[in-house]
């Protein structure tokens, strides 16, 4: 089912309770809508959260460049949104999304590819595609 944007006046009473971080920012984890397979998580400012639900298109805020990241923007690996969830705290969001591609920047379907184990951290997954490949570097 594609994703229908709430009009603006709604949008706005649904933002209004949002509750940010000391930096403005609020957790979203990113779940793919039809497997149940959580890709990743990230930070959402007021802005890349409003645009996210009225665009259906998602949008981060990366702290390291301290500005929107728009998911795929440069890799191209895109993420369209099917359905936001709140949490009770008002404090977090889940994006049930599709993914188009790979979730990580590593180059693996999602970020939780390491797991904790007696040995150590043990590593479930490898790249499906190279990095360098995904963003068109030699990196």
């Amino acid at each position: 089912m594609p994703y229908t944007a709430p009009a603006p006046a709604v949008l706005d009473t649904m933002l209004e309770g949002i509750r940010y971080d000391a930096a403005g920012l609020i957790a979203a984890i990113a779940q793919q809508h039809d497997t149940g397979e959580v890709l990743m998580i990230a930070w959402m400012n007021a802005e890349a959260l409003r645009e996210t639900l009225q665009s259906g298109r998602v949008c981060y805020y990366s702290r390291s460049r301290k500005g929107l990241w728009r998911k795929g923007e440069t890799s191209g690996q895109v993420q369209h949104l099917i359905q936001a969830r709140l949490d009770c705290d008002s404090d977090a969001v889940l994006l049930e999304v599709d993914q188009i591609g790979v979730a990580c920047h590593t180059g693996r379907r999602n970020c939780f590819y390491r797991a904790f184990t007696p040995e150590g951290l043990t590593e479930l997954s490898k790249p499906l595609i190279d990095p360098a490949k995904l963003y068109h570097s030699h990196a």
